[in-house]
This record gives structure tokens, sequence and C-alpha cells, in this order.
């Protein structure tokens, strides 16, 4: 890799005496779900492929994910389909509720064959980077406990560990916050858009009686909290908030505090939810952000998945754009002369795809989160309309985005891995 032509006839023995001839090395920063997936494909073009990840291990939890539209393809043309549907979660569909638990609105998880707001293939986030991490680790250079801390024009990587090491290709798939982006394209301000929210999840004990739904309930003041079944006897927290205010970088025990303080006396599961916190052993919390870089790759560095193109959680798209980014990175740079050359490709093939999945719903973080009692009774209505004509052809255009790219056939890869 890169491969000397774009015929699909290429033999496996081909490809991989072209990629030993080049010797592409290509360097991942990030262990989630973007890196090793690129880290699979690439590996069978036949490149030589490090991932490092600050983390000491592949990260366990996570919030639930979801895999829509082409990324389907993607994870049956892995092979790793089954092994999702192992550890699927069962999710029925999502409800928002009052304060006594009454359901205002409902979308049952097929009303949008399976992209609805709870997709038909749901998985914890740690479930599916465990099932990429056992499909690479065999071939793969995995560095755990180590990261990126500067970059040369020339592909000299420094690591936190000591070592230096050069790379014909670096791939930023570090997340919203991009170490890798930071030192090749500059801060995050440039990059990084607030939105004027906070989110939190975190594990708590399953109440119940959930029945496998994903229930919500929005409080004045722009509070929404929400709990999500998982598998083995635990469910998903989550509590958001709006807010002009930015808190900077905060520790476990003043996000805590603060998460406390927002959701004083608000009603529903909440007290509930605020007593389990403390002790989750998965708290996340942080901004909602957008990321918007237009140029994706900058000399020999390449973004991927959240580094380059993330539209919040709001959007529902960034495991998907993820899984297919990886797939069509890795397929143009197998194709393509020269790095440069598949990055462009992989621009051009990406552009619609993400501009589509980084779209906000509408009305964005305020439908989601709003601050009073009748925005909120608005939203209910329009959850109940979803499923009925005219809104509901509106809608289903929403959901119809992760189908908005036609994945190619890339010979390099599908041959190796046909004789993988």
């Amino acid at each position: 890799m890169p491969a000397a032509t774009r015929s699909p006839t290429l033999t496996s023995t081909q490809i991989t005496e072209y990629a030993e001839e080049r010797g592409m090395r290509v360097l991942i920063s990030g262990g989630g779900i973007a890196g090793p997936a690129l880290a699979f494909w690439l590996h069978r073009a036949g490149a030589e492929v490090t991932i490092v990840e600050r983390a000491p291990e592949p990260r366990p939890g996570g919030h639930a994910v979801d895999v829509r539209g082409a990324a389907r393809g993607v994870v049956e043309r892995m092979g790793i389909r089954d092994a999702i549907r192992t550890h699927q979660v069962d999710e029925r569909g999502w409800a928002m509720v009052d304060a006594r638990g009454k359901r205002l609105g409902a979308m049952p998880a097929d009303l949008f064959g399976g992209e609805g707001i709870v997709a038909e293939i749901e998985i914890a986030r740690g479930d599916l980077a465990r099932i990429l991490y056992e499909a690479t680790a065999a071939d793969v250079d995995w560095r755990f406990g180590d990261q990126v801390t500067d970059l040369t024009p020339e592909g000299d990587v420094f690591f936190a560990g000591g070592r230096r090491e050069r790379y014909d290709v670096v791939v930023g798939a570090d997340g919203v916050r991009s170490g890798v982006r930071k030192l090749a394209f500059g801060p995050h301000r440039e990059f990084v858009q607030p939105l004027g929210a906070y989110g939190s999840y975190f594990t708590v004990p399953d109440p119940g009686d959930l029945d496998n739904w994903f229930e919500m309930y929005n409080a004045p003041g722009g509070r929404v909290a929400g709990i999500r079944p998982e598998r083995g006897g635990t469910a998903k927290a989550s509590l958001s908030f709006r807010t002009k205010e930015q808190y900077g970088r905060l520790d476990r025990a003043q996000q805590i505090a603060l998460l406390s303080a927002k959701f004083d006396k608000v009603g529903w599961r909440v007290p509930d939810l605020l007593r389990a916190m403390p002790d989750a052993p998965d708290f996340y919390f942080d901004e909602v952000s957008k990321v918007t870089v237009e140029r994706w790759a900058r000399g020999r560095v390449v973004l991927l998945g959240d580094a380059g193109y993330c539209g919040t959680p709001l959007a529902g798209m960034g495991t998907s754009m993820s899984l297919v980014g990886a797939y069509v990175l890795a397929g143009e740079l197998a194709a393509a002369k020269t790095p440069e050359e598949g990055f462009a490709a992989y621009q051009r093939e990406m552009a619609d795809y993400v501009a589509e999945g980084t779209q906000l719903p509408p009305g964005g973080v305020e439908m989601f989160a709003p601050n009073g009692r009748f925005m909120i009774r608005l939203r209910a209505l329009s959850m109940r309309m979803m499923g009925v004509w005219p809104m509901k052809g509106m809608v289903e255009k929403q959901f119809t985005k992760a189908e908005a790219i036609t994945l190619k056939d890339y010979g390099q890869l599908r041959t190796q891995m046909s004789n993988g």
C-alpha cells in the first residue's frame, strides 16, 4: 500500500509485496471505534499499522451507540456482525415521559425501518470497542498507556513514553479534542463549536420497570434526564442541561457537584440517578460540541471520525460515520499512488455523507432541552405526530441520512478480506 493501480484484480500477494516494497507505516492515535476499524482495513491492504491509545486498556462501558445505514454494510464486510448481535442491547424504542412517568410520546425502534432515535443495532460503546480490538489485536501493534506529544512535517512522531519514530501516514482518530489535530492543524477553538449545553452519562442499577424502553424526561430550565436499558442488570443514565456558561476543566467531584446542583428538586427518577452517580464506574461529563474541519488532511496527517467531523450525539451519526470513514479512508489509500492522493479521494467520497451526518435535528439543542413548559409540551406533541402523515414523511428524511453514501467495492480490500 499504496497500490500501483486502481485495478481490483490485484492478488493479495501482489498487494502485500507492493506494501512491503514501499514500506508504508501508519500510526493511528485513538483506540476507540474509528481507529481500530481503520486498522482492520489497512492491515488487509498490506500496511504496517500501530495504534497508540492513552488509556491502559480498551475502555469499558460507555453509552449505547448505534450502527446505521451504510455502516451496517461495513460491519458485514468486516465479518463482525454476529459478534455485535451477541452484545446488542435490546431496546424497543424511545419514549418521552412526564414527572409521573406517563408517556407523552413514543417512537418504536421499527418506526423508521430501524433508523429512528433508537436504531435497530444498538450496542454499548465499550462492547463495540472490545469487538474491534479483538478483530485487530493479532495483526496490529497496539500501544496502551501512551500518546503522541509532537509531530514533524517529515513524519517524525514523538511519544509521551519517550519513543521517536517515523511514519508515512499519521491518523488522528482521537475524538472531539484530538491531540493530533491540535498538533497538526491548530487549537481546538478553531474547530470545536460549543452548542450551549453539557451532558453526562453513567451506569446505574436497572430499575426493573423499563420494559426495554429508553425513557427521557424534560424539566423546565433546559434540563433533560434519561435512562436506557443495558445488558446484565444495569442501565445507562444521562443528565444534560443548557447553559450560557463554559465551565472549563473540572475534576470529577466538581462535575458531580455541578450536576447535583443543576438537577436539585427535579422529579421523575432523577433523585435515584443522582444518588447512584458518585459510585458509577464510568461517569462521563463533557460540553456538547460540534466539530467542523474544512480539510481533513494536512501533510502526512489525516483526521478520522469525531476528530474531523462530529455533529454531537444529537445528530446520532458519530459511530456510523467513524465506521464508514475508516472503510473509505483505507480503501482510497490502498487505491492511490500517494497518501496525498488517497486523502483527497477520501474527502471527496465522504463530503456529502458527512455534511448530512453532522446536521442537527430540527430545533437543535433548543428543541432537545427546551427552557419553558410550553416548548416542552410542543416537543411532546411533535413526538406524538412523528408517526403520522405528513410529519412522518418530513421526519423520515432526517433518518435516511445514514444512507447518504454508496460504499465502493475497493478491490484491494475485498481481495485481502476474501483471502484473510
